[in-house]
C-alpha cells in the first residue's frame, strides 16, 4: 500500500453512491479511502477519529447538511480539504459551500470523469469549480439575495401555500406576504409563483427536501 496516498473520506446518505466512490478510489494507487459517514454528524465523528487528506462531502443529508458539517469540521481544523458532491449546480448553494470552506464543489453527474482530478487538485492546494458552477457564480453575483422572511415564503409557496395559508403558517399578514411575494419575484426574476419555485430550486435558495416550517432554517 501507498504510504503517501491521499486519504479519504466519503460522506453520502446513499450508500450506492458511496459504493462507487469506494470504488472508484480504489483503481487509483495514489488513494485510499480511510472511512464512510452518512450524515453530517458522524462525518465529523470520523474526521475527527482518521483526519483525512480530503473529504467528499454531500449536501442534502438528514439532520446536519452537508453545509453545516463543512463548517464544523472547518472550525475543528481550519486546513480541512473539502469537495462538495451534489446534484445541484445552483450558484447559492455552490457560494454557501465555498463560503463555508469547501474548496471544491462537483456535480454528481460529474464523478466518474471528474472525481479523481478534482482530488487531487483540491489535496494540491488548489480549488476545483465546474466551469458551469462558476459561469451561475458569475452570472448571479451582483443579485440581490432573499432576505430569511422571504425564504420562509419561498419553502410555504413551494409546499402549495395560498397567501392566507402563507400568513396563518409564518404568523404574518396577508398583505405582508403579498409584498414578500412581490420582492421575491423581482429578485428572481421571475413572472409567477410556480417559476419563482423554479428558479429558487434551480439556484440552491431552496432544496427539494426543505421542510415546510415557520423557521427560516438554514437549507
Amino acid at each position: 500500500m501507498n504510504a503517501a496516498a491521499i486519504r479519504l473520506l466519503a460522506v453520502d446518505d446513499h450508500p450506492l453512491m458511496r459504493q462507487g466512490i469506494a470504488s472508484l478510489i480504489m483503481s487509483q494507487p495514489d488513494m485510499r479511502l480511510v472511512a464512510e459517514a452518512a450524515d453530517g454528524d458522524e462525518a465529523l465523528q470520523q474526521y475527527r477519529s482518521h483526519r483525512p487528506d480530503v473529504v467528499l462531502m454531500d449536501v442534502q443529508m438528514p439532520g446536519r447538511d452537508g453545509i453545516e458539517a463543512i463548517e464544523a469540521i472547518v472550525a475543528d481544523d481550519p486546513g480541512a480539504r473539502i469537495v462538495v458532491l451534489t446534484t445541484y449546480e445552483g450558484d447559492v448553494q455552490a457560494l454557501r459551500a465555498l463560503k463555508a470552506g469547501a474548496r471544491g464543489y462537483l456535480l454528481k453527474n460529474m464523478v466518474r470523469k471528474e472525481l479523481l482530478d478534482a482530488i487531487r487538485e483540491v489535496h494540491a492546494g488548489k480549488r476545483h469549480i465546474p466551469t458551469a458552477v462558476a459561469a451561475m457564480m458569475g452570472l448571479h453575483s451582483y443579485g440581490e439575495a432573499l432576505s430569511p422572511r422571504e425564504l420562509q415564503v419561498l419553502r410555504q409557496l413551494k409546499q402549495g401555500g395560498t397567501n392566507r395559508q402563507i400568513a396563518d403558517a409564518l404568523c404574518l399578514s396577508e398583505d405582508t406576504v403579498k409584498t414578500h411575494m412581490k420582492s421575491i419575484l423581482s429578485k428572481l426574476g421571475a413572472t409567477d409563483r410556480t417559476q419563482a419555485v423554479v428558479i429558487a430550486l434551480q439556484r440552491g435558495f431552496i432544496s427539494i427536501v426543505d421542510a415546510p416550517s415557520g423557521s427560516a432554517g438554514r437549507r
